[in-house]
Protein backbone atom coordinates (compact mmCIF):
# COMPACT_ATOMS: atom_id res chain seq x y z
CA UNK A 1 0.00 0.00 0.00
CA UNK A 2 1.37 3.46 -0.88
CA UNK A 3 2.36 5.90 1.82
CA UNK A 4 -0.32 8.40 2.97
CA UNK A 5 1.28 11.29 1.04
CA UNK A 6 1.29 9.21 -2.14
CA UNK A 7 -2.37 8.22 -1.65
CA UNK A 8 -3.30 11.89 -1.26
CA UNK A 9 -1.37 12.77 -4.43
CA UNK A 10 -3.15 10.00 -6.33
CA UNK A 11 -6.53 11.13 -5.01
CA UNK A 12 -5.84 14.73 -6.09
CA UNK A 13 -4.82 13.55 -9.54
CA UNK A 14 -8.05 11.53 -9.89
CA UNK A 15 -10.08 14.57 -8.86
CA UNK A 16 -8.23 16.84 -11.31
CA UNK A 17 -8.99 14.40 -14.14
CA UNK A 18 -12.66 14.69 -13.17
CA UNK A 19 -12.41 18.48 -13.34
CA UNK A 20 -12.41 19.00 -9.58
CA UNK A 21 -10.09 21.21 -7.58
CA UNK A 22 -9.33 21.05 -3.89
CA UNK A 23 -10.32 24.11 -1.92
CA UNK A 24 -9.19 24.67 1.64
CA UNK A 25 -10.97 27.19 3.84
CA UNK A 26 -9.80 28.59 7.13
CA UNK A 27 -12.61 30.07 9.22
CA UNK A 28 -12.89 31.46 12.75
CA UNK A 29 -13.52 28.78 15.38
CA UNK A 30 -16.97 29.41 16.89
CA UNK A 31 -16.06 27.28 19.90
CA UNK A 32 -13.69 29.98 21.12
CA UNK A 33 -15.09 32.55 23.53
CA UNK A 34 -13.05 35.31 21.83
CA UNK A 35 -14.66 34.54 18.47
CA UNK A 36 -18.17 34.47 19.95
CA UNK A 37 -17.55 37.84 21.62
CA UNK A 38 -16.30 39.35 18.37
CA UNK A 39 -19.31 38.05 16.43
CA UNK A 40 -21.69 39.32 19.11
CA UNK A 41 -20.09 42.78 18.95
CA UNK A 42 -20.46 42.81 15.15
CA UNK A 43 -24.12 41.77 15.39
CA UNK A 44 -24.84 44.65 17.77
CA UNK A 45 -23.47 47.08 15.17
CA UNK A 46 -25.71 45.80 12.34
CA UNK A 47 -28.20 48.25 10.86
CA UNK A 48 -31.57 46.49 11.16
CA UNK A 49 -33.06 48.38 8.19
CA UNK A 50 -30.22 47.28 5.91
CA UNK A 51 -30.49 43.71 7.15
CA UNK A 52 -34.26 43.68 6.51
CA UNK A 53 -33.66 45.08 3.02
CA UNK A 54 -31.06 42.39 2.31
CA UNK A 55 -33.44 39.64 3.48
CA UNK A 56 -36.26 41.01 1.30
CA UNK A 57 -33.91 41.03 -1.68
CA UNK A 58 -32.82 37.43 -1.01
CA UNK A 59 -36.45 36.33 -0.76
CA UNK A 60 -37.36 38.17 -3.98
CA UNK A 61 -34.45 36.64 -5.87
CA UNK A 62 -35.21 33.15 -4.60
CA UNK A 63 -38.84 33.54 -5.69
CA UNK A 64 -37.65 34.73 -9.13
CA UNK A 65 -35.32 31.75 -9.45
CA UNK A 66 -38.06 29.31 -8.43
CA UNK A 67 -40.54 30.74 -10.96
CA UNK A 68 -38.04 30.85 -13.84
CA UNK A 69 -36.29 27.53 -13.33
CA UNK A 70 -36.40 25.33 -16.46
CA UNK A 71 -38.45 22.21 -16.01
Amino acid sequence: MPAPAERMRMMRERRRRRGLRELRLVVPDPRLQSVRKRVAAEVVRLDQRKEDEALRWIEAVSEFDRKNRPR
